[in-house]
């Protein structure tokens, strides 16, 4: 996946503002070979946290950096 034009996006269920987002397709997939190993824990972490620290993870068009 060289160019992403959405993003995961896990929205904190406790801290408005804080989110933790990934590349990914119009689809929600994830090209894990693609992420950092840091990126690579956010992603897992926020995976497994999902309603105990994260709301379901949204798919939504990139914002251009």
């Amino acid at each position: 996946m060289s160019t992403c034009d959405y993003e995961m996006r896990f929205q904190s269920l406790f801290q408005s503002g804080r989110a933790l987002s990934f590349p990914c397709d119009a689809q929600g997939h994830v090209d894990l070979d693609e992420l950092s190993p840091h990126e690579m824990e956010n992603y897992l972490f926020a995976r497994a946290t999902v309603g105990r620290d994260f709301q379901p993870p949204a798919v939504q068009p990139a914002h251009p950096h």
